[in-house]
């Protein structure tokens, strides 16, 4: 009994480090996404440059984009390093199939 106290009390430190790196993936994924953006908009209703102005609206779309692939990534290290081999796995799943949905619509949706 004493030893199944100790692994929930070791879980809780973990869950919050895992809670906190995620977190501030996804709040760093936002917020250059949304720098990207608005400074794209910026320069495009202001300065009416055309080329700079769809670079970072592009880069600010592909940021919010990744954000969730990058917390899933991170999710696999955390998983890993807590020796969670289970959800390390599931988490893999997931990750493999995000990207075979993005491979999809790239190759199902080309233009013609």
């Amino acid at each position: 009994m004493n030893a199944d106290r100790t692994d929930r009390a070791d879980e809780a430190p973990r869950a919050q480090a895992m809670e906190r790196a995620i977190g501030l993936v996804l709040r760093a994924g936002v917020l250059a996404s949304s720098a990207c953006l608005a400074l794209g908009l910026a320069i495009a209703l202001v300065a009416g440059e055309q080329g700079a102005a769809l670079v970072l609206l592009h880069t600010g779309v592909i940021l919010l984009l990744i954000t969730p692939v990058a917390r899933v990534i991170v999710s696999i290290g955390q998983f890993a390093s807590a020796g969670d081999w289970t959800f390390m796995g599931l988490t893999i799943v997931v990750l493999v199939e995000l990207m075979a949905s993005a491979a999809a619509a790239l190759v199902f949706n080309r233009r013609a």
